[in-house]
């Protein structure tokens, strides 16, 4: 049974449609990858599902629970965990203040801060600038560190919305490194990335999108080698 399923999503800004009826699932311990140009629809798609946008049509299924309309608090307490373009981090907040704060959906647990050490353990960058600022790090260690933080609400599903976006070549092979390790300690991950290559690279299965609509879907690494991918998005004759 699939984890999370998206039928037939429509979803508008104003008088826009930005998709067009996109279908797709991810099931328990994959990695899905989402690519496609700028406008293609990706980062609206995660939208949908975590319930920053409400569609115009379709349903989002999780665990076999329909999530459609539900608010993104709702949808977080669920354990669908969105880590967004452009990383967001609280800048005036320490580094573990940040962290803290991705637990705070957890915080009538006994344990909320049960993830830190493994947070800690997987970026040991952020445990050497816990006390700095997050307005201080650069951006591969601000990139980090909202990874970190989603990591903390303990996420059945993650939603990674390019994570490598702005990133020197070596923080991107880090952050993918991660995004693997993570994958093999259990985590399912639907990653949007501008970066085909990487992103097909890492996915058991992704899905091309384009002007709001899915238009190829396979293992990644078919698609990877599916000469209208390479001619579209890896700048390959």
């Amino acid at each position: 049974m699939p984890l999370l399923r998206v039928e037939g999503l429509v979803a508008k800004y104003g008088n826009t449609v930005a998709l067009h009826g996109i279908s797709l699932e991810i099931r328990p311990g994959e990695i899905v990858a989402l690519v496609g140009a700028n406008g293609a629809g990706k980062s609206t798609t995660l939208k949908v599902i975590s319930g920053l946008i409400r569609p115009a049509a379709g349903r989002v299924f999780f665990q076999d629970q329909d999530i459609t309309g539900l608010s993104p608090a709702g949808i977080v307490k669920r354990g669908v965990i969105h880590c967004p373009e452009g990383r967001q981090v609280f800048g005036r907040m320490t580094v573990l203040e940040n962290l803290k704060m991705g637990a705070f959906c957890r915080r009538r647990e006994k344990n909320p801060l049960s993830e830190l050490d493994k947070v800690l353990e997987l970026f040991p960058v952020l445990r050497e600038r816990q006390n700095q600022t997050a307005n201080t790090l650069s951006g591969g260690e601000q990139q980090m560190l909202a990874i970190g933080r989603a990591l903390m609400a303990r996420p059945k599903l993650l939603l990674l919305d390019e994570p490598s976006l702005g990133l020197a070549p070596k923080v991107v092979t880090t952050i993918f490194e991660v995004i693997s390790e993570l994958n093999r300690a259990g985590s399912t991950i639907l990653l949007v990335e501008q970066n085909a290559r990487r992103a097909l690279g890492i996915a058991h299965r992704a899905y091309a999108l384009e002007v709001g609509r899915v238009m190829l879907e396979g293992p990644g690494r078919e698609l990877l080698n599916d000469p209208r991918v390479k001619k579209a998005y890896l700048g390959e004759a």
